[in-house]
């Protein structure tokens, strides 16, 4: 939300609802060609040592989720592993596990403050074969992403996986890219690595904007492919292979939302816009680290993950059970907060600078309260 509680949008895209009758008609499969020459475009631009690397054109889906079903489609039989961190959004269960009959395999997330590369590689030991691997940075619930160490040391890891004859396919879940409001994390997505690492190692993209470009409702999203020597035919096989996968799902991505999205990128004052929103969470950011520092009392009550980008944060409570004090802070604080994993996410992107500081206060009485 905006500080005065409307949608945080970007002008150029509520500037362009009137579109041209065309907008009404459908959409190829793979989803309109300039909006995927566009996207791929802008792919390079956040991420500038793919340019001279082969990947595939983005194919269209209807948000990401969409996308992580498609690529469930394509990549995973039942009783299969996907190696995932603990601390993970919940939808992966269901769109991996209850509509395909996947397996979730979790390894531990932190080892103190930093991202557990140790516990991922343990994870992907085991017999040689297939490995599907999950990653997603900024993470959802925990608003971390890894620093560059963090990042070389899990492409070593990969790069010794495929070395040893595993052919790994690698989902990275960028949904929340570019949203890093700490200096030391990785400017780049992992899918500009991965994308010439080894030619087992299959990368698979999945973003869109979402959340990069504060457009919810528009259900618009992207799945790009990549490995070492990838030939152009090779990649056009799996668009073509992704495009079907929407053709027999959903037929093709709303039309409406992929003009608006193309209008409001060709806009001169796309960019311009787009830093002012992200410097509202930034702010809002920084606040948050502000009032931790202030209050050291907090720590009676509750102890904050690593993080450092995304639209959220999540802390662990001391003493007291994180569903009960979900319940107080509706009833008695007016303060809604979402539990996962057994720790409480705070969605800062809802909350208005000015409300930052009393967003704490009232977690911090919560735990108070149900610790007696």
């Amino acid at each position: 939300i905006e500080e005065d509680g409307s949608p945080l949008s970007l002008e150029c895209m509520e500037e362009t609802i009137n579109l041209p009758s065309e907008s009404f008609l459908y959409m190829p499969s793979f989803g309109s060609p300039k909006l995927r020459t566009m996207w791929r475009k802008l792919m390079v631009e956040k991420n500038p040592s793919l340019a001279e690397k082969s990947f595939s054109q983005p194919v269209v889906t209807s948000a990401l989720t969409h996308g992580l079903s498609v690529a469930g489609y394509l990549f995973l039989d039942p009783e299969d592993q996907v190696i995932l961190p603990d601390l993970f959004w919940d939808n992966y269960e269901l769109v991996f596990t209850e509509a395909y009959g996947a397996k979730l395999k979790f390894y531990n997330t932190f080892d103190g403050d930093s991202y557990n590369v140790n516990a991922l590689a343990q994870a992907l030991a085991g017999p040689v074969g297939k490995k599907v691997l999950l990653l997603n940075f900024p993470n959802n619930p925990t608003g971390y992403t890894i620093t560059q160490k963090e990042a070389d040391e899990i492409i070593a890891v990969l790069k010794k996986s495929a070395d040893a004859g595993n052919q790994v396919v690698v989902l990275l879940d960028d949904a929340y890219f570019g949203l890093a409001y700490n200096g030391e994390v990785i400017k780049e997505s992992l899918f500009a690595p991965l994308a010439d690492l080894h030619e087992n190692i299959l990368a698979v993209k999945l973003d869109g904007p979402t959340k990069e470009d504060y457009v919810w409702g528009f259900r618009v999203g992207f799945i790009t492919f990549a490995f070492k020597n990838a030939t152009e035919v090779q990649l056009k096989a799996l668009e073509n292979k992704a495009a079907g996968v929407v053709r027999g799902t959903i037929s093709n991505a709303s039309s409406i939302s992929q003009a608006t999205l193309l209008k409001g990128y060709e806009k001169e004052n796309y960019a311009e816009q787009k830093a002012q929103k992200f410097a509202i969470l930034r702010r809002r950011f920084d606040k948050i680290i502000e009032v931790l520092d202030a209050h050291p009392e907090y720590a009676e009550s509750f102890t904050p993950m690593p993080f450092n980008s995304g639209y959220f944060m999540c802390v662990r409570l001391n003493g007291a059970d994180s569903e009960t004090v979900r319940q107080v802070l509706i009833k008695d604080f007016s303060t809604g907060v979402i539990v996962l994993s057994g720790l409480v996410r705070l969605a800062f992107s809802a909350v208005a600078h000015t409300k930052i500081e009393q967003l704490f206060a009232n977690l911090h009485a919560a735990v108070q309260k149900v610790k007696g």
